[in-house]
């Protein structure tokens, strides 16, 4: 569960003691907005920064493991890769169908960049590098909180603040309770419509208790 610190901030930041709260991020990229769109909203990063580990780690496997990859593979008999390759290719026609069903949010958000969700959205990596976000529920307002720092320990980050707030008749949390851990998502669904959907939660405790507290109502805006 997430340390006392968290909770103290948390307090401290509401006003008041959270009814429950959890980490979250985005659970696949931000989709790309239209040039026009983007530029009204100040043209914010849609991505976050990586750490120069991670680059070093991309350098490392395109100058030694792509190679031998390569070596092993042309090592290999020809109509098995052609095989292989076809199968892989059908698998991924047949993955892909699905997605391509969900809308041009695709499974992010409504797809609606001039709404609630889209703006938020447009602003996400500007108010933090980090795309954890911290969602906590009081009796009648959904506040979202960042850290300003790129990497963080979910359950040990103290330095967050609010950087969106909504009342319950703004917005409201649509979550099923008893999801999977490791699978569990939630959407924050705003009064003009546009929702937007959250997931890697942090703590399956923390999880546990926020995605009960939002199924049951158990809040105003619930």
């Amino acid at each position: 569960m997430a340390k006392r610190e968290v909770h103290q901030r948390a307090k401290k930041v509401l006003g008041a003691e959270p009814s429950a709260l959890v980490w979250c991020s985005i659970p696949q990229a931000i989709p790309k907005p239209p040039k026009d769109v983007h530029r009204a909203a100040g043209k914010g990063r849609l991505r976050g920064r990586h750490h120069w580990l991670l680059y070093v780690g991309a350098v490392v496997f395109c100058v030694v493991i792509i190679p031998i990859y390569l070596i092993d593979m042309l090592g290999k008999q020809i109509d098995r890769m052609l095989r292989g390759r076809a199968r892989r290719s059908e698998s991924g026609r047949s993955r892909e169908t699905p997605t391509g069903d969900r809308g041009p949010g695709n499974g992010v958000f409504d797809g609606d960049w001039n709404l609630t969700a889209g703006q938020l959205l447009l602003r996400w990596f500007s108010q933090s590098p980090s795309p954890r976000r911290l969602v906590l529920l009081d009796r009648d307002r959904i506040c979202v909180a960042a850290s300003p720092r790129r990497r963080l320990a979910a359950t040990k980050a103290n330095d967050f603040g609010i950087v969106a707030e909504f009342r319950a008749d703004e917005a409201r949390i649509e979550a099923e309770a008893g999801q999977p851990r490791g699978f569990a998502t939630f959407r924050i669904r705003f009064a003009d419509g546009s929702w937007l959907e959250l997931g890697n939660l942090a703590d399956p405790e923390d999880a546990d208790h926020f995605l009960r507290t939002a199924a049951t109502g158990a809040r105003v805006g619930g």
